[in-house]
């Protein structure tokens, strides 16, 4: 194995850029070339390779997004497209393939692993929700904007005497919004993974009323999808002033926190260990506080393993 090459795909996530440094390094100092791929599985299909040396990551390890850039391809999820990106790695002499994403750039990266190209995955993704590894990158950052958000929307909410319904980003995860909500201290907190009741939630704003506190802060995760219906409910059911504040992109972006840049650069170090190694079709994760692989037909399987702990330990909490 002589030459390397590293992309970015999906969604951008905080983090990203410290692995690219970190693959980008490692290789070096294992003796390889090293290109990264600017765009994605777009700019592969379309052979953007950048060569790479030590000078070319200086001054990213605290920059959120990926400066490789990513996009979305529907084209590369089809045979001919993949073959055309195969074209394009053995044109660039492109030995081994480091893809940073989440599960469908995985899809991807089991697809050219299959066709011949040895491939090894790094999960990038502020969701959570990648089976086989218990921490994706970009995770601890995200949930740390949502906790700045909440402090700063709880200044507001009691100085209004207000409920504030926070919708948090995750898809079908609710770790983001369970991990806010905890850290946030807000009285409810509406995952995916499990079931709520409305006249629970309602009873929990009245029951702090009755006691004197006038503002209440509600997380829900974005795979929920029922903030604005929950608000007029609450309305018209405690008289409560309720208003609605979706973070969106907002947790994507910023400078990533330490554990993500120790977590990025453990793990894209893992990435280029494992190709030299010989080991490819496989995803570097974290398990039970050690780095481990997982092939990624594994990665693939939808995964639901929120702590319901927390869960059940921030309802008694927020009593």
């Amino acid at each position: 194995m002589k030459k390397i090459a590293v992309l970015t795909s999906g969604g951008d996530a905080p983090g990203m850029n410290t692995a690219i440094r970190a693959v980008v390094r490692r290789g070096i100092y294992k003796g390889l070339q090293v290109c990264g791929v600017e765009n994605g599985y777009k700019g592969l299909m379309d052979g953007d390779f950048l060569p790479m040396n030590l000078g070319s990551v200086g001054d990213i390890i605290h920059r959120g997004g990926t400066f490789l850039k990513t996009s979305r391809c529907e084209e590369f999820k089809e045979l001919k497209g993949q073959q055309q990106a195969m074209v394009k790695l053995k044109n660039e002499g492109i030995d081994a393939l480091i893809v940073i994403g989440g599960d469908g750039s995985f899809r991807g990266a089991k697809r050219l692993n299959e066709l011949g190209m040895p491939t090894v995955g790094i999960p990038g993704s502020i969701d959570n929700d990648i089976e086989g590894t218990d921490y994706t990158i970009g995770f601890d950052t995200a949930v740390n904007t949502a906790v700045e958000a909440i402090d700063k929307i709880r200044d507001t909410a009691f100085s209004h005497e207000r409920t504030y319904i926070i919708e948090v980003m995750g898809r079908g995860a609710g770790d983001i919004a369970l991990w806010a909500g905890m850290c946030g201290g807000a009285e409810s907190i509406i995952i995916p993974e499990a079931d709520y009741i409305m006249e629970d939630v309602i009873d929990r704003i009245k029951q702090g009323y009755e006691r004197g506190k006038k503002h209440s802060i509600i997380v829900m995760a974005e795979g929920i999808g029922k903030s604005i219906e929950m608000k007029k409910e609450i309305e018209e059911k405690t008289g409560f002033e309720t208003k609605v504040t979706i973070l969106g992109h907002i947790q994507r972006g910023g400078s990533p926190s330490a554990y993500d840049r120790m977590m990025s650069s453990q793990m894209g170090a893992m990435a280029v260990d494992l190709l030299t190694e010989g080991k490819s079709g496989v995803m570097v994760g974290l398990k039970n506080g050690r780095l481990t692989h997982t092939f990624f037909t594994e990665s693939q399987k939808e995964k639901n393993n929120v702590d319901l702990s927390i869960y059940n330990l921030a309802r008694s909490l927020s009593i």
